[in-house]
């Protein structure tokens, strides 16, 4: 997943809430080794190796992650897709299928080059969150390289946690509890995200954020805003009401969707 991670709780006992925060990170460095593409033995390089036809049983983390970006792919219309980069070395978008009952993923066409770096991220964060509930520590924010937020419980005495759209001194924030806000830009990177449906970079807005009950979802909807028009990007939000899109525009910051937040004060 190549970025920093911060895991903030808040606890009664601070030696319980660091032995918490430690189990969260380990737990991150699990899935680091079967997501990422770079390295050999992962999941995710091991699937890159397979040919039309082969087969490959997944790890439980690798194969709920795949889940859940194919679903995020047919939900935006292809707007997002976990294989994009397929496209600097392939004429045509790898086609796969995953097989439940044997827990494997198919190739079905092409040469299946993942980059989860639009999913990863956030369902790193999901289960982290998942393992602090365990823990019973349900009161947390989880930040993934800035870009990425997960908040459960609020702290004790607040309305939720604190964060915002674009810089840290932003003056539009919002209060979160059981969410995540994930933001997508070309600010950082240039024009390095790619529309799936093309092949060619999506330089459609500057940034966007969107806020919905997951992580995964969150980070796999803030890049598709980056390829969807406004009517696309407002038919595929009103599939599930808890999306909510922000698009940085000449007039401003532009929410889209029907989800109201709290804000501070």
């Amino acid at each position: 997943m190549a970025t920093y991670f911060q895991v903030r709780l808040f606890h009664e006992e601070e030696a319980y809430a660091a032995q918490a925060a430690r189990a969260a990170f380990h737990l991150l460095d699990a899935l680091e080794s079967r997501l990422t593409r770079f390295r050999i033995n992962s999941d995710i390089a091991r699937i890159a190796h397979l040919a039309p036809g082969e087969r490959l049983r997944l790890s439980e983390p690798a194969f709920a992650c795949l889940q859940i970006a194919k679903t995020m792919e047919l939900a935006t219309r292809s707007a997002f897709c976990a294989t994009p980069t397929a496209l600097k070395t392939q004429e045509c978008l790898p086609q796969w299928q995953l097989l439940p009952d044997d827990h494997c993923i198919l190739c079905l066409s092409g040469q299946l080059q993942f980059d989860l770096g639009a999913i990863g991220k956030g369902f790193a964060l999901d289960r982290m969150a998942e393992l602090l509930s365990q823990w019973d520590c349900p009161s947390f924010l989880l930040v993934a390289g800035g870009s990425s937020i997960l908040a459960g419980d609020s702290p004790a005495d607040t309305s939720g946690w604190s964060c915002g759209l674009g810089e840290d001194n932003t003056v539009q924030r919002y209060l979160l509890t059981h969410a995540s806000l994930s933001g997508s830009g070309l600010a950082v990177k240039g024009a390095h995200i790619l529309d799936p449906r093309t092949g060619q970079p999506a330089p459609r807005q500057l940034r966007a954020w969107v806020l919905a009950d997951t992580a995964s979802e969150s980070d796999a909807l803030s890049t598709a805003c980056m390829v969807l028009t406004e009517s696309e990007l407002k038919e595929v939000l009103a599939q599930d009401n808890s999306w909510l899109a922000f698009l940085d525009t000449a007039d401003g910051i532009l929410p889209i969707g029907s989800r109201v937040l709290p804000t501070p004060g």
